[in-house]
Parts: structure tokens; sequence; C-alpha cells
């Protein structure tokens, strides 16, 4: 049987398929005109962030897993592939610490301003730090929107630098490592606020004016989960006036961004091309729990982590 990944996915995904005896499928590109044409015979897909049309039911007939290279799925319709027959999976547990790492790892580097002073130091400006005092994170409060399992490592790790650690859930479930209010109570106390939620209908765009209204103008937003959480415009206009301090985003709308997209005029926001989990060992965890995800269902067994129920015809 065959499987289409990325010619970009790391090896030890690829070997963990082709040593238990099926084809690949390489391509350089997942847009989906790529993938009808050079994919269209694929028992099987390893999906990244590209969206995946539903239109690709009728161009890849043989289709019976999309393991997803990541644990976000906004870019699947679930349930349409689920009545197709198709199972949706996801890499549970392969970036969570990477993820928060690197969120971690940009709080640091916004607190102490380490990327505009090496660029003023690169231009023989010795001084500018100086005049540009940055903030211990001891004392401060750290709030998290959304306690799954990157949130929850994130808090985990955070705990580490004195911080204060308040999260909002839905479910009200903490492990310890935070206490759980309410979402404005994050927004309004919390000096640095992390999004890791799930994008849903009812999270789809819900950061937004209010919210920025609602927090302290000395405070950090960081978003290394999804694009569609947050109203661009109005955080784009909350850093440009100054009703935040400053921000980390990985993630956007258009992927990659293009070069007249307003983030890059945008002040005092660290930007970075979605790349929270990209490390070796990250990268290697995600292609072989996907491919595990593909071997399981292609062989006949239920998935681990699936995100959808197919419906199959007897």
């Amino acid at each position: 049987m065959k499987v289409a990944v990325p010619s970009i996915m790391s090896q030890a995904g690829k070997d963990y398929l082709t040593s238990r005896g099926f084809e690949l499928i390489e391509t350089k590109s997942q847009r989906a005109d790529v993938l009808a044409k050079e994919a269209a015979d694929a028992d099987g897909i390893i999906l990244m962030t590209e969206p995946f049309p539903n239109r690709l039911a009728k161009q890849l007939p043989k289709l019976k897993v999309i393991a997803r290279h990541g644990v976000g799925y906004d870019n699947v319709d679930t349930e349409f592939w689920a009545k197709q027959g198709v199972w949706v999976t996801i890499a549970k547990n392969a970036n969570a610490s990477t993820v928060a790492e690197t969120t971690l790892t940009a709080m640091m580097a916004i607190s102490k301003n380490l990327v505009p002073a090496t660029e003023h130091m690169r231009q023989g400006d010795w001084g500018w730090t100086f005049a540009h005092p940055g903030f211990d994170l001891a004392g401060k409060t750290l709030g998290i929107i959304g306690y799954g399992r990157i949130g929850r490592m994130i808090a985990k790790k955070a705990s580490a630098f004195d911080m204060k650690i308040i999260a909002y859930t839905p479910s009200n479930r903490s492990d310890g490592n935070a206490e759980m209010v309410d979402r404005d109570t994050v927004f309004k106390e919390a000096d640095i606020i992390s999004l890791n939620m799930l994008v849903t209908p009812e999270t789809t765009r819900s950061v937004g004016k209010r919210e920025f209204d609602m927090m302290k103008n000395s405070a950090v937003l960081l978003n290394f989960g999804r694009a569609a959480l947050v109203d661009q415009e109005a955080m784009q206009t909350a850093l440009k006036t100054g009703s935040i301090a400053a921000a980390a985003v990985d993630v956007f709308d258009d992927e990659p961004l293009p070069k007249d997209d307003p983030w890059l005029s945008t002040p005092n926001v660290l930007l970075t091309p979605h790349f929270a989990g990209n490390t070796k060992e990250c990268m290697d965890r995600m292609a072989v729990d996907a491919a595990s995800e593909v071997v399981r269902v292609l062989n006949g067994q239920n998935p681990q982590w699936n995100v959808n129920e197919p419906q199959f015809n007897d």
C-alpha cells in the first residue's frame, strides 16, 4: 500500500513506514492540486499544515487515513471525512514539551529585549539597551488560556521562574501547577498570556478588542497556538497604540506570510514562521507518531489518537 508524505518529513518517519512494507509517495508540496496529481492512488497520507479540501475525496478515492503531523487539525474537515470512511488522527503527545519550550523562550526573549538589543548592537548602538530595560519574570503572573497538553506543560516548566501561574479552561481541571480562574480574570490580571486553545466555533476570533482593552498596558501576548484564535487587526492595533506592550506570534492566517502583510510592519512583536515544534527531536516524534497511526489503520486496526469516528458501510 502507498502512503503520501511530505518530502521534508523526518527520515525517522519515512523509515518507520518503509521498514513495514509501505511504499512512499513523496511530494514537495501538499497543495491540493499537487496531491490530486501525485497522490491519487494513496491509501494514507501524513499531512502537515496545508488545507486539505473536501474535494480531494473524489481525487484520492483509496484514502483510508489522514494522519496529522502535529496536534492541530483545523485544516481538515473531520466530520466530512468521517462520512467518507476516512480516519483523521493526530500526533497527540509529540510536540507538547517542545512547543512549551518555544513559548517560554519567546517570553524570556521579550522580557529582556534580546532581539532589539541585538539589532541595535549590530548597528553600532551599544547604549540602546540601557535606555530600554527589560523586566523580571519572577513575581509576574503568567496566564494560560487553554489548559490541554501544551498549556499544562507550559505551566509545569514556567513554575521554575517563580511566577504566579493562572489558567482558564472550560473543564476547570487543574494539575496543581496553575490556579484555575475565569477567562476574564486571565486577561485582566496576567502580565504574560499564552493562547493554547483548540480552534472551535466558540474560540475562533475570540480574542479581540474586548480582551485587549482588558489587558494591562504592560502585558505581553504569546500566540503559538493558531491564528484563527485572534482578531488579527485588533491585535495589530493594540500593539500599534500601546494598548498592550508586546507580543510573540508564530501562526498566521496566510502562511508563508506575504511580503506586504501588516504583521511585518507591526511594532513590538516577535515574529516566527510557525516553527514552535521545529526541533529535530520533535520532528522525529511527530513523524513517527503520525506514521504509526497510518500503519495501524492500513493494517486493519483502529488508531490510538483519532479525532473523528468514520462511518463504514457494511
